[in-house]
C-alpha cells in the first residue's frame, strides 16, 4: 500500500453539521419547509450540480438556486470569518503517521476547489496533500468513481495501492467502485449491511486508521 485518499466534508472535517446550519438559514430566509438535516443527508458526498437535482425534485417550481447560493453563501463566509473549520478527532495524528510510513496522499472531495482550499488553510493543511480532486475537475460525480481514480492517476498510484476513507454512502460506493481498499468513519449516515460487506474497514474515529494503516505497513 502507498497511498491514502480523503474525502473531506464530514471526513476531515465536521462540516457536514455546517452545512446543514447553512441551509437552515437559507430555507428560512426563503420560507422553504425543508429541514437542512434531510436535505444535507440525501446529497451526502455529491458535487452541487448532483446535488441540485435532488434540491429541484424536493422543492419543484419553488427552487432558486441563485437565492440558495446568496444565503448559504452569506451564512458561511460569516461563520468561517468568526470560526476556524472543526478538524475531525485524529486527523492531525493519521497525517504524521502517514508521513513516518512514506505513504503519499490527497484529497478527493465533491466540494469545488474554493471549498476545499478554504478549509485547508483554516486547519493550516494547505500545503500538506500531494493531491487535490474536487468535484469542479470531474465529469461524474459519487458514487462514480471518477474522483477517486484521478486521485490515484495524480498519486503516481494504482487503485488498489491505495486506501480510501469516506463517511457516506456516495463516496464508499465511488471509492469501492474505484477499486481502492475503503475504509468507513461515519459521520451524519452510519452505514448499512449491504454496503458494510464491501469495506475493508469500518472505524470509530481517524485515530483507528492509524493502527490498521500500521498493521498493514
Amino acid at each position: 500500500m502507498k497511498a491514502v485518499i480523503f474525502d473531506m466534508d464530514g471526513l476531515m472535517f465536521d462540516t457536514e453539521r455546517v452545512h446543514i446550519m447553512a441551509w437552515d438559514y437559507a430555507a428560512e430566509k426563503l420560507g422553504w419547509d425543508c429541514p437542512g438535516i434531510d436535505m444535507v443527508k440525501k446529497t451526502l458526498g455529491m458535487s452541487i450540480p448532483a446535488a441540485e437535482e435532488v434540491w429541484r425534485s424536493i422543492l419543484g417550481d419553488s427552487y432558486d438556486r441563485d437565492a440558495l447560493d446568496k444565503y448559504s453563501s452569506e451564512f458561511l463566509t460569516d461563520y468561517f470569518e468568526n470560526n476556524k473549520v472543526p478538524v475531525k478527532e485524529g486527523l492531525y495524528p493519521l497525517l504524521d503517521r502517514l508521513d513516518e510510513y512514506g505513504y503519499k496522499y490527497a484529497v478527493a472531495s465533491s466540494t469545488n476547489m474554493h471549498g476545499v482550499m478554504r478549509n485547508l488553510k483554516s486547519a493550516g493543511l494547505e500545503s500538506r496533500f500531494d493531491a487535490l480532486v474536487t468535484g469542479d475537475m470531474i465529469e461524474n460525480s459519487k458514487p462514480a468513481p471518477d474522483i477517486f481514480l484521478k486521485a490515484c492517476e495524480l498519486l503516481g498510484v494504482k487503485p488498489d495501492e491505495a486506501f480510501a476513507l469516506e463517511d457516506s454512502r456516495n463516496g464508499l460506493l465511488s471509492a469501492i467502485n474505484a477499486g481502492c481498499r475503503t475504509i468507513m468513519i461515519p459521520d451524519l449516515w452510519e452505514g448499512e449491511e449491504e454496503i458494510d460487506r464491501l469495506l475493508f474497514a469500518k472505524c470509530d474515529t481517524l485515530n483507528d486508521v492509524i493502527n490498521i494503516i500500521g498493521d498493514i505497513d
